[in-house]
């Protein structure tokens, strides 16, 4: 999906405002970018209307005057457009030209977070066992009464 509205008046490029838990970078002269939600993938040019939306976990990519794309590994954030301003929040970027070493930072992003959920699921697992095993034990003693 492109989205394409956009309003009249002068259309100066975007300044794209990337900011993450560690640090906050202002790009200037934006003139594209792509990024994908829920929807599915979008475009934004300068000149578009007020727009929100929250990026799922992928690649987002933008570019500045007619320069290559730059790339970034976004692992979900909220990117917001108004007027010339382009905002994107996210807990962590990775930002590159080349589109190999993003993905494969990506790639990474993943693996860790899947590994994260993975101890955290054996985490409530182990936990949920004890408690049974408390309750089972309270039971026990409470019935011996």
């Amino acid at each position: 999906m492109l989205h394409a509205r956009t309003h009249a008046g002068p259309m100066r490029p975007f300044v794209l405002q990337l900011q993450q838990s560690t640090q906050c970078e202002r790009i200037a002269g934006v003139s594209s970018f792509v990024g994908e939600d829920a929807s599915g993938s979008f475009g934004l040019r300068p000149g578009h209307e007020r727009f929100a939306t929250v990026l799922g976990f992928g690649l987002a990519r933008f570019r500045i005057a007619q320069g290559p794309w730059e790339y970034l590994a976004v692992p979900g954030g909220v990117l917001y457009c108004r007027g010339d301003q382009l905002s994107l929040c996210a807990r962590r970027l990775f930002r590159h030209a080349d589109y190999e070493e993003v993905a494969r930072e990506l790639r990474e992003q993943l693996i860790a977070e899947e590994r994260e959920l993975h101890e955290f699921k054996q985490s409530l697992r182990r936990l949920e066992q004890e408690m049974l095993k408390r309750v089972w034990q309270i039971g026990r003693d409470w019935g011996g009464r």
